[in-house]
């Protein structure tokens, strides 16, 4: 079962939070373990095209070398078991810095990392002579059309793609192999720097969500807790958020990633509020959905309970060491048994006609309602790459959610392809849907597992029906002050 340990996460002092110097060369040791000789080449991210835009750093790239700087690569040439390293960024230049802000400069980097830096302005000319080598070129970077031809594939192609494309015309005999899956799973592990770093973006997320529940209220704009819940994570230090805040009532509470945050909420509505704080890189993603009234009709409490119990059967299979398949198959035993228990579906084993033909394909009945997986790793992304992707099992360094959503969505029925068997299915379940139309759940929690076992990082955030109503009904007095000690947190960690 889950178990709510105080696991070490929860004492790393501030000045451990930070990623080390050292941590990010195990990293780049790690990686070259995992691959032959050869010249590693990481690209990071390009500096938008117009410099008031923001720009954001390529995770992998970043993993790497914890340099957060534009235009910025690494290249390592291994040979033989000896590494040469190099580091290229944009060189300081004072006239262009009044436009975008001081750049660490070739001395800076090797500084920030231990590694030889190099102007930018050298890179092509470096890969140049190195394509001519004979050795194989083995890339981290934005390679779309360079990972879709390794498959007989077609992509756009990228900045990226188009040096490579050019190195390759020189030198026809170039191999070039995208190893950015490797950086990928060695991203699903994530270290305890690491842990406290998403521990801290779930923290500033939860303040945020308690702050919009407490404020919403019948004929308020999803606009207006948007600010909210962005003004609480910029405000505890948060770089961003994660992801496109959604913040969906009524309808809009079926839509998975509605994020147009337009519409005035109704004192009858569902507000279903998926949100993430990033923090220095790292995000958080927590859902929670109340009633605009304050107060769960039947219909709703309906829905969202089971969507309860099914997140409960999930976290008793969240075990260290346990097949993670456990999770899936216990929430959707539960969804589909509940589903029937309310009538929106024939029985737990009911499927439908989900393609035409002589002989159609079934599908289940309850993915009308419950279409998107359990959950997903997160960390430098909101969908990060997680242990069990390649493991199937939860290990110590998992870091995920589980978010289970039931949508009932008032035309569903009329989404299955029309055949007479699903005609005669919609006649069975139209008064139903009809009574729960509109409504959406999803309840997200993240979690994160280490040596001692599994930790619902998330867990400040009220989920119970009562809770809900009685965080909504003492209401909001405005904006709480920042929480002082969080915002030191950040100060003390570079």
């Amino acid at each position: 079962m889950l178990r709510r340990l105080a696991i070490a996460l929860s004492f790393v002092p501030a000045a451990l939070v930070a990623q080390s110097q050292k941590e990010f060369a195990s990293r780049r040791e790690a990686l070259l373990k995992r691959v032959g000789d050869g010249v590693i080449v990481a690209f990071g991210a390009h500096e938008p095209a117009q410099d008031y835009l923001s720009f954001y750093q390529s995770p992998s790239f970043y993993y790497l070398t914890g340099l957060r700087e534009p235009d910025a690569a690494l290249v390592m040439v291994k040979k033989n078991g000896q590494v040469n390293a190099t580091m290229f960024v944009q060189p300081r230049l004072p006239a262009r810095e009044v436009w975008t802000g001081a750049r660490i400069g070739m001395a800076g980097v090797e500084t920030l990392t231990g590694i030889r830096g190099r102007s930018s302005e050298q890179l092509a000319a470096v890969l140049d002579s190195l394509a001519g080598t004979g050795q194989q070129f083995l890339v981290v970077g934005d390679v779309p059309a360079h990972e879709a031809e390794a498959q007989g594939q077609t992509a756009v192609r990228s900045a990226d793609d188009q040096l490579l494309d050019a190195l390759k015309r020189k030198v026809s005999t170039l191999r070039i192999t995208p190893v950015n899956d490797v950086v990928e799973q060695l991203r699903s592990a994530k270290s305890p720097a690491e842990l406290a770093l998403i521990k801290q973006a779930v923290e500033i997320t939860v303040l945020a969500q308690k702050e919009a529940i407490s404020a919403l209220t019948d004929g308020i704009n999803e606009f207006e807790l948007q600010a909210l819940i962005e003004y609480t994570f910029r405000r505890n230090g948060a770089d961003r958020p994660s992801f496109a805040t959604i913040v969906g009532s009524g309808p809009n509470s079926t839509t998975l990633h509605y994020n147009r945050d337009d519409r005035f909420i109704d004192i009858n509505d569902m507000v279903v509020m998926d949100i993430g704080a990033s923090y220095k890189g790292y995000a958080a993603d927590i859902t929670r959905t109340v009633p605009a009234s304050g107060h769960f009709s039947t219909s709703q409490r309906d829905i969202y309970q089971l969507v309860r119990d099914v997140q409960s059967a999930a976290e008793r299979q969240a075990v260290p060491g346990a097949p993670s398949r456990l999770m899936n198959d216990s929430a959707n035993a539960v969804m589909a048994a509940g589903l029937a228990r309310l009538k929106l579906i024939d029985s737990p084993s009911a499927t439908y006609d989900c393609s035409t033909g002589a002989n159609p394909r079934q599908c289940p009945q309850y993915r009308l309602y419950y279409m998107h997986g359990l959950g997903h790793g997160i960390g430098l992304e909101v969908h990060d790459p997680e242990q069990f992707y390649y493991t199937a099992r939860l290990a110590p360094g998992s870091a995920f959610t589980i978010e289970p959503g039931i949508y009932v969505r008032e035309h569903v029925l009329e989404e299955m392809p029309d055949t007479p068997r699903n005609r005669e299915i919609a006649d069975r379940l139209r008064q139903f849907v009809m009574f729960y139309k509109n409504i959406g759940v999803r309840i997200e929690d993240d979690y994160a597992v280490t040596d001692r076992g599994v930790e619902r990082l998330s867990a400040g955030a009220p989920r119970e029906i009562a809770e809900l109503e009685a965080l909504m009904k003492a209401g909001s007095t405005g904006p709480a002050k920042r929480n002082r000690e969080m915002v030191e947190r950040y100060r003390q960690s570079p």
